[in-house]
């Protein structure tokens, strides 16, 4: 199987974000999808097991999730789409509000708002699919979308949790065992200390 003719497909990049036992919690992602046109419209997201955002939102049973403007700026994704939410408050960093459902989101540099009731939950192996319904939606922007590929040709990789195929392996890289982050290399230094929760290099397992 030729992997590669995976890269030919392209996504949205989103905010996907929900509140749960007092705290906010968010994630970006690439697999939110619209499965039916009539009213209410369906939508399904993916989201990796071991993210704590996916652990909130089955607790919540709601989310907001935001589209990222073409021109989002790398804080954005740096935050949301490399740091563990069980290590830091993702939102303590960003001007946001919340929506009618209690779900925090980011305006700035945003292009759209969507606010989702969860209906099912499907376990697919490492992530949960969840089948929402369309309960509100925002136009923010009258920008573009940021995509895969655009990100890519900033020279960035795609977040390590993201649901779709990118260059790396699933499994690359080396993960903090106290808070989560996954540091994308072959290799890791003997004095390296976790940028999040600074456990030092012996706390790291690869992936």
């Amino acid at each position: 199987m030729n992997t590669k003719a995976l890269k030919k497909l392209n996504y949205s990049l989103t905010l996907a974000s929900t509140a749960a036992e007092g705290k906010n919690f968010g994630c970006i992602v690439n697999s939110l999808h619209q499965v039916t046109s009539s009213s209410p419209q369906k939508f399904s997201l993916s989201l990796h097991n071991d993210s704590a955002t996916c652990a909130a939102i089955k607790k919540s049973s709601v989310l907001a999730v935001t589209l990222l403007g073409k021109d989002c700026p790398k804080e954005i994704v740096n935050e949301f789409g490399y740091k563990s939410g069980r290590a830091v408050d993702k939102f303590a960093s960003f001007p946001f509000e919340t929506d009618a459902q209690g779900c925090p989101f980011l305006k700035k540099d945003m292009v759209a708002r969507l606010a989702f009731k969860v209906l099912e939950q499907v376990a697919v192996g490492t992530h949960t699919l969840f089948i929402c319904e369309l309960a509100d939606a925002e136009l923010l922007d009258e920008g573009d979308c940021l995509t895969v590929k655009e990100y890519e040709t900033r020279g960035a990789d795609v977040p390590p949790a993201a649901p779709v195929y990118h260059e790396l392996d699933a499994n690359a890289g080396w993960k903090c065992t106290v808070c989560g982050y996954v540091r994308l290399s072959d290799e890791i230094p003997d004095d390296y200390i976790c940028p999040i929760c600074r456990a030092p290099r012996s706390k790291f397992v690869k992936r």
